[in-house]
Parts: C-alpha cells; structure tokens; sequence
C-alpha cells in the first residue's frame, strides 16, 4: 500500500467514524487505504481499536485475502489491541466457505500465541467446518481432543458428532448409540438431532427406522422442518410407497409446513418413476401457483416420465416450458425427447429436435457419449425409412465431418440404397468409408455391390471391390493375431 496516495483527514477521527467509512467503500483496496490512512498521517494519536480491526479484517476476508486477514492478528498485537476468538472465529469459518479445513484448523491453533482460549464454542465451531467438508476421521479425532481438553458435551456438540457420524454410512449405529444416551449428558435432542439421523437412516436405505424416530420425534413434540420432511418423502419414493409418501406430504402441508423445490422434485421423480406422470404434473402446477421454481431435476424427472408413458405432446410442452424459463437441456434430455419421437415413428420431428440440439451448440460428455451416437445414428435410419433420403444423407456427411461414428447397420443401409437406385459408385465409395472406419460389410452387401458392377459389365470396378475386401480381411486377420 505504501505506493498508494495517503487519504488527507481534515477532522478529527473517531474509531465507529473510520469503521463506517470501511464499511461503505466498496473497493476492498480503497477501505485497506482509509484503513492505513487514519493513523499513517494522522498526528492527533488516532488508533485503531478492535471494532476497525474486525471490520477491515471481514472486508478482507469477504475477497478471499486470507493472509492479509491474519497480518492484522499480528498489527493488532502489535498495537497492544486485545484479540479475542471471535476474530479467529471470523477466519476458520471463511477457510470452511471456500473448502480449506486444514487451514481453518491452523489459525484455530493459532489462538495460544496470542494468550487467547478457545471456549466450547470456538471448539464446535471448527468441528462443524472438518464434519461439512466431509473429513470424518479427522472431525472424530477433533472431537477426541475436545473431550481431552475439557470441553463440556452439549445438543450441539452431540449433534455435529452425529451429523459427522451419520456422513461416514459405517457409523450410523454409533450415531444411534450417542443419540439414546444423550440423557446421561444432560441433553434433550432437538429436531436437528432428530433430523440429522432421520436423514442419515434414509440415506442408507434403512426407511423403517427412519419412519419409527419420525414418529418418536413427533410424539416428543420436536417439530419436523421441511427438510426432514422432504428426506422422509424421498426414502418413501425410492421404496415404491407413493402412497404413503401422498399421504406424509398432504400431512406436511396440513401442519402448515411449506414444501420447498427439493420436496415437489423429490415427489414427483417418485412418481413418474411409478408410472404415475399424470400426477407429477399436477404437482408442477402446484408448484407454479406457489411461486417455486422448478429446477433441472425437476423437469428432467417429468420429461423423463412423460416419455416413458409414451405422452408425447405433454413431454414436449413441459420440454418448451422448461426452455422458456431460462433453463438448458442437456445433451441426455434432448436424446431422450429424440428417442420418443423415433420410437413413435415420428422420424422429421426426432430430426428437427437433433438439429435443435446441435444448433443450440449442446455436446454430450463422456458418458453419454454412445448414446450421442447411438441417436444420430438411429435417425438417419428413420430419415431414410421415412422415405426422406436427402435428409438423412446431409445428417450422414454432417456426422463424418464432426466425428461421430457411423454404425454398421447406417452404413449398410446407404450401401443397399444406393445400389438399389443405380448409383453403384456412391454405393462403393460409402462402403470404402465403412471398411476405413472398420466396419465388416455382411455378405449380402459385398453381394450388391459386386453383382451391380458385374451386371453392367463393369468388371474392373468389380475386381477391385473384391480384392479391396480381401485386403480388408487379410489386414483384420493380421491384426487380430498380432494381440
């Protein structure tokens, strides 16, 4: 900062003066410059106090400038400020928020150099970071140390220690064995605790148990927040209860408790997985008069189901629906939608939805990547059943050119065609390409192609179709010997 102009004050300053103008400046680096200014060039002995401290050091910390962070640690000390945990505090939580828990560890341990003790909270708070980034093992040696260390077992401990326990899958029995002996502690599980190992037990398939604390919670009289709620509902889905699962989210509603998108999108996977779109798509209505907006999942779950059940018109309007709200099908959405219509024999459509998508620039990844080709593929096929050949030959040529494998049945199909109208040398050239691409032609091929050039007395051309598929064969025979 030294290159930086010092700001000139012309009034005397007071600490809230300068935390208030830190707090309004919006570049982090000019509320750094008032920050330096106020005492730099200042000769009315103006310090800064703890309350310019923490709130320099939040704005700081608000922009990812951990180590600029904790170098006030070190002016504080200098300047004989105080330090308290809350400072450190500051720090550990904004390593947790950008998934450092090593390092929020770090400055926890720092707190001894500075002749500050942690308190209980401070403890929890660092083993709720180590439990959140999912470092179990760690989170439980932590725990180890806090009971080492003095630190008084309370609901929230207990219920971090729980959560951590619940994350590992292996441990949920020990989760169970802390939560029944919560008593001998002193404490009385809350609906967090209830909620954390309703939701480990859903996780982990084990739905009787998680329906029997469901129960056990609310005769306690531990309120369920939507999120137990919602776990509940999915572990009943996944089961095949829809019923049951009906029957829980009319009962949530009933109790005033408002289902949120995870809720309606949980419900409604559960139903078009059981065949039952029909319904989901009442809850989508649902959902709109509510104001919630539907995500990714959500469509994805509906168009899936609506396909499905064969229920073209409305998988395509929930498709266009989804669009218009702003979200992008992925490449698997799009080939789902292409499936339908190919399936229903609706060739032009599955082609205009393939042109869409490769227009709108949408590339599979790696795992949807034969199904990619798979559909191309399936609709050059269509395209020439359907009697549209010029269509499914651009598509074709379009295919080459961007890579995307031509199977063996697309080629032999083009191959018959091509023969079968006369133009025995775009048959041929078409079933080089496919010898190239290392596609065995089946016998019934090599015989159009031959017999037409031998028909028209075209010997030579004949010949070398022959010998270019003995060439082939030889050349295959060699490499498989050769592995």
């Amino acid at each position: 900062m030294a290159s930086k102009r010092a700001i000139t004050w012309t009034e005397k300053l007071t600490p809230s003066q300068v935390a208030l103008l830190i707090r309004a400046e919006k570049d982090v680096e000019k509320a750094r410059m008032i920050f330096d200014s106020a005492t730099a060039e200042y000769g009315n002995g103006f310090r800064h106090d703890y309350s310019t401290f923490r709130v320099m050091m939040s704005r700081l910390l608000s922009v990812n400038r951990f180590r600029n962070a904790e170098e006030l640690l070190g002016r504080m000390r200098e300047e004989k400020c105080a330090v308290e945990e809350d400072l450190f505090l500051m720090i550990c939580r904004a390593y947790g928020r950008v998934h450092k828990p090593l390092e929020a560890v770090r400055v926890f341990q720092k707190m001894g150099e500075y002749d500050c003790e942690a308190s209980d909270k401070g403890y929890v708070t660092v083993l709720s970071i180590l439990v959140d980034e999912g470092m179990v093992k760690l989170a439980l040696r932590f725990y180890k140390y806090m009971r080492k260390m003095g630190v008084k077992q309370s609901v929230t401990t207990l219920n971090v220690l729980i959560k951590a326990l619940c994350k590992s899958g292996e441990s949920l029995d020990s989760a169970v064995s802390i939560f029944c002996e919560m008593g001998k502690h002193g404490c009385v599980p809350d609906s967090y605790t209830y909620g954390t190992l309703i939701n480990g037990m859903c996780r982990l398939g084990k739905l009787d148990e998680a329906k029997a604390l469901f129960k056990d919670m609310s005769v306690k009289g531990c309120e369920a927040s939507v999120v137990t709620y919602t776990c509940i509902l999915h572990g009943m889905c996944i089961s095949g209860n829809l019923d049951e699962a009906l029957g829980l989210f009319e009962e949530m509603v009933g109790k005033g408790i408002e289902p949120n998108v995870f809720t309606y999108s949980s419900l409604m996977d559960g139903l078009c997985k059981g065949g039952r779109s029909s319904k989901a798509v009442e809850l989508l209505h649902d959902m709109a008069g509510k104001r919630l907006r539907p995500n990714m999942v959500t469509y994805s779950s509906l168009i899936y189901g609506l396909c499905k059940e064969k229920k073209l018109q409305d998988a395509v309007e929930i498709f266009d629906r989804m669009k218009l709200q702003g979200l992008k099908p992925d490449a698997g959405l799009y080939q789902k939608i292409i499936t339908m219509f190919y399936d229903s024999k609706k060739f032009q459509e599955a082609a205009n939805f393939l042109d869409e998508m490769i227009l709108s620039g949408i590339s599979p990844n790696r795992l949807t990547w034969s199904l990619h080709v798979r559909v191309h593929n399936m609709v050059v096929r269509g395209l020439g059943i359907g009697g549209d050949i010029d269509r499914a030959f651009q598509l074709y040529l379009s295919m080459r050119t961007r890579g995307i494998s031509i199977e063996s049945p697309t080629f032999d199909f083009f191959v018959s065609y091509f023969c079968h109208k006369g133009d025995l040398h775009k048959a041929a050239r078409i079933m080089e390409e496919m010898i190239i691409d290392g596609c065995v032609p089946e016998e019934k091929i090599w015989e159009l192609i031959v017999g037409g050039f031998w028909d028209r007395k075209k010997v030579r051309e004949a010949a070398e179709a022959t010998i270019l598929g003995i060439q082939y064969l030889l050349l295959k025979d060699i490499i498989e010997a050769g592995m």
